[in-house]
This record gives structure tokens, C-alpha cells and sequence, in this order.
């Protein structure tokens, strides 16, 4: 037993109690909504029930809040006591996947569960402020001034960068002589928030780097390239100097304008509100997190459908793909990669003055691949090396 594995533990009874409270919340709300005897159809005016049976609710949720404040109470004191202990694959794993959907929740309630936003070289972390550190000085491989920052996805994390036996920041850095660094973050968060963090770790990563730098390049898969553009929009909006550092940008199965899954799970949000006895039950079909909702319209700033142009001066690119084997118009609106759709990706909209301007020969499309398929694809690879020649 060490410290990591007693903080995972809190985090999961603090889980665990908001969603037994959540849940009574909701099995009250239904039981007073029936008792009201309310139309089918319509606003709900239910509340907590009363007498007797608002009792019973009630110690149901101080109980479980007195047991949950009992265990965290219990475990604290003896977490300091204990070795730090290092992060497994697996544990990783789940702890990115539990933030994607429940990371803001984490935050807000100080869950330690929670990510904080960090670097990582060579699957080590990296001081934004000192990045030589990490470098092992019996290690052959030195930081270059060309830096290549990799972001995942929702619910991912770096190491979904290696995959299918390929890495592609290993392997351009190997060839071209970048030096990949990859990103951890809370993805659960808005993507306006990550990119205000993302802005400010890159002005201090540069600012601390060991050499002179030449270039930086980022590619940001799904999510990732919609914080890339965060960051890059507040960087603008703060005055970084990073900035001027920033030669390319790749954008991998990035819903620039959105994901219809996102959209449709909105809408069935909608369509369940509209009656008091299915309402109740939106307490679980809405704990989507604020990342999630970010991806319906690709928001990447705190105005909700903003339009942000790609930003001046930088090399922009844009890959894209669909489960088809050939490029028509109905695999295209439908499928795309299986979640985002192949227009959403190019930064194509119906209206031009959304459009994002990629140049057509900063445009890739791969056939017969799947939305996750992109990280481990020989392909995406090829190209990303021909890009960056």
C-alpha cells in the first residue's frame, strides 16, 4: 500500500458518495412527481417529498454523506504516512477515462482524482520551468531546439500515442530531429479553461528551455486540436511570446465545428425534459462534462459558438478520415471516422465566414479508418513526415 494508491482510494469514496446522493436526489424527485399526480407532459413542479417519506430521503443522504466524510477522515492521516508509489498503465488509463466525463465535477469538489495539466518527455515529467531536467545524462538523446508537443483526446492520455507499434513522435523525432513532448490534462475540463493553462505552461516551457528554439510544432488528435487552437487564441489575447515560436499546427479527427453525437445527445436531453416523470432522470443523462459539451459545436473559448480563425503566421494542417473506402458525400455527413464528421474535421461549414481556411495541400483524408485508428496509423504517419520535410 502507498500514498497513490489511499488518494485513489478517497477519490473513488468521494465518487462513490456523490453518486449514491445523486441518485436518492432522483429516485425522490420521480416518487414526488407521481404523487403529484402531474400531466404527462410539461414542466415539473415536483420537489423533495415531505413528511415521513421526506424523512427516510433525508437520512439517506446524511448517512451516506457522514460515511463518505467518516472513510476520507480515516484515510488523510494515514496517507502522509506512506511512500509516494508510482502510476501504472492501467491506472492511468482509468483515471483519464473517469476525468473525461466527471473532470470538472473532480475539480469542484477538490476530488484528488482530478489531473493537473503536465508535461511529459519520454513518458517522465517534465518541469515547465526547467525541461532540462529531465533529460538522464547518461542518456544519448538530447533536447533539441526544434520542440513537437503532442495533445490526446477525450478520455485518453499520452500514451494512446503509442499505438498499433507506432509512435509518431518518436519516430519524427528520430528522423527530423524534433524533440516530442507529449500533454496530460484533465479533459473533463471546458476546453476554454485548458487552453488558458495550455497558453501559460508554453510560455513558461520556452521561456526555460535549454537552447535557442527554432520551432515549435503542435499536433493536437480530437480534442487536442481544439485545445491547440485554445491556446493559441489566449496566448494572442495575453501577449505570449511563445507564440512567435509556433510554426505548425496539425489538427488529427479534430471536430473544429462539432461532433453530431454530441449534438444528438444534447437534443435528447431536450426531448426528455419535456415530461416531469422522464425529467428526473436527466440528473444522469446531463452529468456530461463541460469538455464533452465543448465538442457538440467545438467551442474553444468561454462564448459558446464563437468563431475563431486559425491563427496568422502559422503553418496549419488538418487530417481527416472516414470508415468508407472511397470519399461520398452521405459517408461523409453520417460517418466520417465514426465520430467526427469528415466536413467537421477540414473546418468546412455551410456558412463561409465559419470556415476554416486550410490550404487544400495542408488537407489529408484517409479511408477505412476509424477515429482512434488515426494514432497508430502508418499513413498519418507518412504524411505528417512528408508535412514537416
Amino acid at each position: 500500500m502507498n500514498r497513490r494508491n489511499l488518494s485513489d482510494l478517497r477519490g473513488a469514496a468521494r465518487l462513490a458518495v456523490d453518486a449514491t446522493v445523486g441518485v436518492t436526489d432522483l429516485v425522490e424527485k420521480m416518487h414526488r412527481t407521481i404523487q403529484m399526480g402531474h400531466a404527462p407532459v410539461g414542466d415539473s413542479r415536483a420537489g423533495t417529498t415531505r413528511g415521513l417519506t421526506g424523512l427516510i430521503y433525508r437520512t439517506i443522504r446524511g448517512t451516506t454523506r457522514l460515511v463518505g466524510k467518516g472513510i476520507d477522515a480515516g484515510i488523510t492521516p494515514i496517507t502522509e504516512l506512506l511512500p509516494a508509489g508510482t502510476s501504472n498503465e492501467t491506472r492511468n488509463l482509468i483515471v483519464s477515462a473517469v476525468n473525461g466525463v466527471y473532470g470538472d465535477h473532480l475539480v469542484a469538489t477538490g476530488n484528488p482524482l482530478a489531473l493537473e495539466m503536465s508535461l511529459l518527455y519520454q513518458g517522465q515529467p517534465a518541469s515547465s520551468e526547467q525541461p532540462g531536467f529531465v533529460i538522464d545524462q547518461s542518456d544519448s538523446t538530447v533536447l533539441t531546439g526544434k520542440v513537437m508537443l503532442f495533445i490526446h483526446g477525450l478520455c485518453l492520455n499520452e500514451t494512446h500515442w503509442s499505438s498499433d507499434g507506432c509512435n509518431h513522435g518518436q519516430e519524427l523525432a528520430a528522423e527530423l530531429g524534433y524533440t516530442p513532448l507529449y500533454l496530460r490534462y484533465n479533459t473533463g475540463l471546458p476546453i476554454a479553461d485548458n487552453g488558458r493553462n495550455l497558453a501559460n505552461l508554453l510560455e513558461s516551457l520556452l521561456r526555460g528551455w535549454p537552447h535557442p528554439v527554432s520551432e515549435l510544432a503542435i499536433v493536437g488528435h480530437s480534442m487536442g486540436g481544439l485545445l491547440a487552437r485554445s491556446a493559441s487564441h489566449y496566448g494572442h489575447v495575453a501577449g505570449h511570446d511563445w507564440l512567435r515560436h509556433l510554426h505548425r499546427l496539425v489538427s488529427i479527427g479534430t471536430p473544429h465545428h462539432g461532433a453530431p453525437l454530441e449534438r444528438g445527445g444534447n437534443w435528447l436531453d431536450y426531448a426528455m425534459s419535456l415530461s416531469p416523470y422522464v425529467a428526473p432522470f436527466m440528473r444522469i443523462s446531463t452529468k456530461r462534462s463541460a469538455g464533452i459539451n465543448d465538442l457538440a459545436h467545438g467551442n474553444i473559448t468561454d462564448i459558446e459558438r464563437d468563431f475563431v480563425s486559425l491563427p496568422s503566421n502559422v503553418k496549419c494542417y488538418a487530417m481527416a478520415a472516414t470508415l468508407g473506402k472511397k470519399q461520398t458525400r452521405l459517408a461523409e455527413a453520417l460517418t466520417g471516422d465514426g465520430l467526427v464528421p469528415l466536413d467537421s474535421a477540414l473546418g468546412k461549414h455551410k456558412d463561409a465566414g465559419r470556415t476554416l481556411m486550410f490550404p487544400e495541400h495542408h488537407q489529408w483524408i484517409g479511408f477505412e479508418t476509424g477515429h482512434l485508428e488515426l494514432l497508430g496509423s502508418p499513413d498519418v504517419y507518412t504524411q505528417l513526415r512528408d508535412w514537416f520535410e
